[in-house]
């Protein structure tokens, strides 16, 4: 008897899943946009995952400029539950391939995902690329978009949410189209004004303790008063790790190590890690390219598409130079971005900084339901909309984790501040 009602239990779950996936389907076949899709198999059975081929105009305002595909990732809970739609900033081959991937907003509110990749990364990568089409205004279309085509399906709350880039995405589409979405939650993400902003330089000089900040900046002079000796391990490294550059090794040597102090902090690397000054060269050196690859000034980065952007509206930061003068000349580093890291045609691209000024303006004069989460000595914070904590502003909560770096998420919060956003978020989102 008993194997009979098992039997019968699993019949019936098996014919649920099947109604599910049947209504599921349904609905992409449904939606115009959809221009392809199938089903992935995850290790989270809670939700039926489908990878999405979405057809998106290169230029909103100019049909004839073409179309292109964007891959999007649905995570489909249930009809009648909360969506999050993940802004990644990026390329998203993680997201798709990661057997468990589920973003920190989804596993709190149970919620159904879209995950969507940004234009001209990956397998979002228009063909031909005409680099013209990539900018921030557009980009915020492509999500419009998506939620338009999702949301006569999904009835209850909608949120956005991103890490970094993706953060800075979701401000950026909140901005842009605020009716969209009940509550945006981006976490360290910056907006920048320009292609080195400008902000972040200061914000080095004033984090966390005197005693951190000379530990590293003394890691810095040791590697310069080192250089010599150091270059011809550094110039076998990258010959044996087929890194090509722009510019002389020389040059990415000494930019590396103003690098590494933005790292450090960045992630929020503990000091006490950083070998003793009076390290044999061969420690100094492996400590050195471990924390700085060389990689991510090499050509053909998996992000250059990001530079891209950052050189044309979307901004970047700049280094520090005035404490190592007498051993880097600043002309070497200013513009880096343009010589180092991107090719010669975009030499005289000129910054647009129309986007920086719209979504300031509208975080100025509004007050959307948003919960901003950064890192206390994240260098990214420097640049972040953090100012809002001052505008007496209603819905708009800005979270700064103590000592947290770009690494800050709700769940990893104080318990204090951890309960007061999800208490928050519950209220706006109603996920319970």
């Amino acid at each position: 008897m008993k194997r009979i009602i098992m039997f019968v239990s699993l019949a019936f779950v098996a014919l649920f899943a099947t109604a599910q996936v049947n209504e599921i389907e349904k609905m992409l076949k449904g939606i115009e946009a959809v221009k392809s899709f199938e089903k992935i198999e995850k290790a989270d059975t809670t939700r039926q995952y489908y990878m999405l081929k979405i057809e998106q105009l290169l230029d909103p305002e100019n049909p004839a400029a073409g179309s292109f595909e964007q891959r999007v990732m649905l995570g489909h809970r249930g009809f009648d539950r909360p969506v999050v739609l993940v802004t990644e900033g990026y390329g998203g081959d993680y997201a798709f391939s990661a057997p468990k991937y589920m973003e920190e907003l989804t596993k709190i509110m149970d919620a159904n995902m879209l995950f969507v990749e940004y234009r001209y990364f990956s397998g979002s990568m228009p063909e031909p690329c005409n680099w013209e089409y990539r900018t921030v205004k557009n980009s915020m279309t492509d999500y419009h978009n998506i939620v338009t085509s999702f949301k006569p399906y999904y009835g209850a709350k909608w949120a956005s949410t991103g890490i970094s880039k993706g953060g800075s995405t979701s401000i950026y589409f909140r901005a842009y189209f605020p009716e969209d979405l009940d509550v945006s939650v981006p976490y360290v993400g910056p907006l920048s004004g320009a292609v080195e902003d400008g902000r972040h330089e200061s914000f080095l000089e004033r984090v966390a303790t005197k005693a951190d900040r000379d530990a590293i900046r003394n890691l810095q002079t040791e590697l310069f008063e080192r250089k010599e000796r150091l270059m011809p391990m550094f110039d076998a490294y990258c010959l044996e790790n087929n890194l090509v550059f722009r510019v002389p090794t020389s040059n990415i040597y000494d930019l590396l190590v103003l690098e590494y102090q933005f790292s450090m902090w960045q992630w929020g690397t503990p000091t006490n890690t950083i070998p003793a000054l009076d390290s044999d060269d061969k420690v100094l050196f492996d400590y050195f390219v471990k924390m700085c690859g060389p990689d991510y000034f090499a050509m053909g980065s998996s992000i250059e598409s990001f530079f891209v952007q950052a050189v044309k509206d979307f901004g970047y930061y700049g280094y520090n130079v005035e404490p190592f003068h007498k051993y880097v000349n600043a002309e070497d580093v200013e513009g880096y971005l343009k010589r180092v890291l991107l090719p010669e045609e975009f030499a005289d691209v000129k910054f647009d900084d129309s986007s920086y000024r719209f979504a300031t303006d509208y975080y100025t004069e509004n007050d959307p339901k948003m919960l901003l989460i950064y890192g206390e000595v994240d260098p990214w914070t420097a640049s972040g909309i953090t100012w809002m904590r001052d505008r007496n502003k209603k819905n708009v909560k800005v979270y700064i984790q103590p000592g947290g770096s770009h690494r800050a998420r709700i769940l990893n919060m104080p318990a204090e501040m951890r309960d007061e956003i999800l208490e928050q978020l519950n209220e706006w989102m109603q996920y319970k």
